[in-house]
């Protein structure tokens, strides 16, 4: 595909909707995921704040878990057009009371929280798979993180013991 090209969009542009109590903690979520992105996340991105009830219904719908996660992506179908990215990207929902105790148990605010489940939520839309890819998404991840200036990211978090399993 040629630079240039008009069905390549020129740049990750991303919405995001919240509801009124957290529009605060969400502001300029858009722009700083926008400049943390990797350089080849090109189209559109929309991205939700929910409650915990509303993700809690996703993940049982979607994953068969019953409990409400941090986050989750929904990404477009790959390729429908060969050759051709979608211009958006899919979707991706954060737990905002799920983030809001995450936030307090790492020690920081909630604003750097979404930063880190946004960032995560994105580099599933891209394609990566913590699961599956034998590491390749958590050093995207920490190297996309440094560079945005976040201490941690959910993959190294998650990874590492937990008190209760020491």
């Amino acid at each position: 595909m040629a630079p240039g090209d008009p069905s390549r969009p020129a740049r990750l542009s991303v919405a995001v909707a919240t509801p009124d109590s957290q529009r605060m903690h969400a502001r300029g979520l858009a722009a700083w995921l926008t400049s943390a992105a990797p350089a080849r996340a090109r189209g559109e991105v929309a991205l939700a704040l929910i409650s915990d009830a509303r993700m809690r219904a996703l993940n049982r719908a979607y994953r068969g878990k019953d409990y409400a996660t941090d986050v989750l992506s929904f990404p477009v179908a790959d390729d429908p057009v060969p050759g051709v990215r979608p211009r958006f990207l899919g979707d991706v929902v954060i737990a905002s009371g799920v983030a809001a105790r995450q936030a307090r148990a790492a020690g920081h605010s909630v604003k750097t929280e979404l930063r880190i489940l946004a960032l995560h939520g994105l580099l599933h839309l891209l394609g990566y798979d913590h699961e599956t890819d034998e590491g390749q998404m958590a050093r995207t991840e920490a190297r996309l993180r440094r560079k945005a200036g976040l201490r941690e990211g959910l993959i190294e978090r998650e990874s590492r013991p937990s008190k209760a399993r020491r």
